[in-house]
C-alpha cells in the first residue's frame, strides 16, 4: 500500500452550493469552507468529499466522452517523495500544479488525474 484515500474531489461552479446539496442527502456537515474550496464529512475534522470550484465549467454528460465526469481521487501519503517515487514506477506521471502546497498532481496511466496530500 502506497497511501490511503483521503477524500474524493468535485469540479463545479459553485462548491458551498454543491456541498450543502450533498450534506442534504448524505446527512454531513461543513468541515471546510472557502470561497473555491468548501470540504465535508459525517463528524467534525472528516474530509470525505471535497468540492472545488472550477472557472470552465462544462458540466458531465456520462457516458459521452466528450463531457468527462471532472472528479479525481486525492491520497494521504506520509512521505511524498517515496510515494511519488513507487507511483511513478507504476506507471503514474506527475503533471505539477502552479501552486502545489501539501500536494502533489499526477495521473494514472490512462490520464485520470489524482493527487497525494502530505503534511
Amino acid at each position: 500500500m502506497i497511501g490511503q484515500l483521503e477524500k474524493t474531489v468535485v469540479d463545479c461552479p459553485e462548491p458551498r452550493a454543491l456541498a450543502d446539496f450533498y450534506c442534504r442527502i448524505l446527512g454531513m456537515r461543513v468541515n471546510e469552507d472557502s470561497e473555491d474550496w468548501v470540504v465535508i464529512g459525517s463528524e467534525p475534522g472528516m474530509r470525505q468529499v471535497a468540492f472545488q470550484r472550477t472557472e470552465q465549467w462544462v458540466p458531465p454528460r456520462w457516458p459521452d466522452p466528450d463531457h468527462p465526469q471532472q472528479m479525481h481521487l486525492d491520497v494521504r501519503v506520509a512521505d511524498a517523495d517515496a510515494a511519488e517515487h513507487q507511483l511513478l514506477a507504476l506507471g503514474a506521471r506527475r503533471v505539477p500544479a502552479k501552486r502545489e502546497t501539501g500536494f502533489r498532481v499526477f495521473v494514472d496511466p490512462v490520464g485520470h488525474p489524482f493527487c497525494i496530500v502530505f503534511g
